[in-house]
């Protein structure tokens, strides 16, 4: 028999980029360029990515090492404010199980020329497969990653 447990854990990161709201916005709203950073470390190789941006709509992502474990996001979308503000609740699983679920807001603030990205998450992380140490670290990664696409994006235009 499986032993079940939940541990509940909020952080909260914050990033400044050097660029306007609706850009960052954008990086999370538009599926050509959530796609081009949103993904898990390059040697997985690409993700699968279904995304309908709205409030009701659903995103899923799915990738992992090649051979190994699936990893899959799969995220509905509550409330959309406009270069301000995204709320959403998503799963994680590995495989087939579920190992979190968790409710994240993401604010968009103007700040010394640029964006101020505040990220909160409010998880349940299942039966020790999954906490928050390793969570808030994912996330920092992915607004690094993040960071680096805005740059690379605002280079090329």
């Amino acid at each position: 028999m499986t032993t079940r447990s939940v541990t509940h854990a909020t952080f909260t990161l914050r990033r400044t980029y050097p660029v306007p709201a609706r850009r960052v916005f954008a990086a999370f709203a538009d599926p050509k360029r959530k796609a081009a950073w949103f993904n898990g470390p390059e040697e997985w190789g690409p993700d699968e990515h279904s995304f309908d941006f709205r409030v009701g709509g659903r995103e899923t992502s799915r990738g992992g090492p090649p051979g190994g474990v699936v990893h899959t996001f799969n995220a509905i979308y509550h409330d959309i404010v406009e270069n301000e503000r995204i709320i959403y609740s998503y799963d994680m699983h590995l495989d087939d199980t579920r190992i979190s679920v968790s409710v994240a807001t993401l604010e968009l603030r103007p700040k010394d020329g640029g964006t101020e990205l505040v990220l909160t998450e409010q998880g349940a992380f299942l039966d020790g497969f999954d906490d928050a140490g390793g969570r808030e670290q994912g996330t920092r990664d992915l607004l690094d990653t993040l960071g680096d696409f805005l740059a690379r994006e605002a280079a090329d235009a």
